[in-house]
């Protein structure tokens, strides 16, 4: 049976494109007889708010969606440490104590691009750890350890797992307890996920997911990266930039079950359209 699921973070209001988001992993759940999940991703510290939990199950009923809910990530902190725990355990994690400035000038000092961690604190038994600071995944260690892995996209076929453009990633980080990377892998495996969907832009990200699959021994869902959808500019529409909210549409008394057959049609309002495939 086909599970999928939407998995919002409560920092911000929805948007059109978070709706096609979810309206693409519940319909590929209903055509399949299976289920569709919502997951409240709410351990972003004081950026995380209830209420806006509450906000979004009103605009996935608004569009006509039907799903059933799991656990938020806040009551699954336990899972999170007990992973990491593991994976020190065979010394694939190392503290860093580094800020985001001592990064960025380390990067610069070094010639490094793309945003890799220049790795300033690995393989040192000097760091005060009384200071703050996250837990990285030795990458040439882990990827030593597991060869060669596939993962399989919708779209894409089957992929070569190469995490090397993200380098030393954070598996557990300073002021949150995890990262988006082993929350999100541990949680699908956790809910029974068998079919991962999400934007095009998470597509990179996949394979650091497969790694930490491997690494924990958790199940290998399928992947479906759709679309994006993009604001007249050309530029993915995104929280921070303020783009239209459901919740603003709906209180406007729009119809959102004519939103959501516009957006299943790739007729959108607004000068929104879809990337291109």
């Amino acid at each position: 049976m086909i599970v999928t699921r939407f998995a919002p973070s409560p920092n911000g209001h929805l948007h059109l494109g978070h709706a096609y988001s979810a309206i693409t992993a519940h319909d590929l759940a209903k055509e399949a007889g299976g289920t569709f999940l919502l997951r409240i991703e709410d351990i972003d510290g004081a950026r995380s708010r209830p209420d806006l939990a509450d906000e979004f199950r009103r605009d996935l009923d608004w569009l006509g969606l039907e799903w059933q809910e799991v656990a938020p990530q806040s009551q699954r902190i336990e899972s999170y440490q007990a992973a990491a725990q593991k994976l020190k355990d065979v010394g694939l994690l190392y503290p860093c104590t580094c800020t985001r400035s001592e990064i960025q000038r380390a990067q610069q000092a070094a010639g490094i691009e793309g945003g890799l961690y220049p790795g300033t604190c690995k393989g040192r038994d000097d760091l005060d750890l009384e200071k703050p600071h996250c837990l990285r995944l030795d990458l040439d260690k882990a990827m030593a350890g597991v060869g060669e892995l596939i993962w399989t996209d919708e779209h894409a076929g089957s992929v070569m797992v190469d995490p090397r453009d993200f380098g030393d990633v954070v598996i557990m980080r300073k002021d949150e307890p995890a990262s988006y990377h082993l929350a999100a892998t541990l949680d699908d495996a956790a809910d029974g996920v068998t079919l991962v969907t999400r934007g095009s832009d998470l597509f990179p990200a996949t394979h650091i997911h497969r790694l930490l699959q491997e690494l924990l021994g958790l199940p290998v869902p399928h992947w479906h990266h759709h679309q994006l959808l993009l604001d007249e500019q050309g530029k993915k529409l995104a929280k921070r930039r303020g783009s239209p909210s459901l919740a603003n549409m709906r209180e406007q008394s729009e119809d959102g079950l004519l939103l959501a057959e516009q957006l299943r049609l790739q007729r959108l309002p607004g000068g929104i359209s879809l990337e291109s495939a």
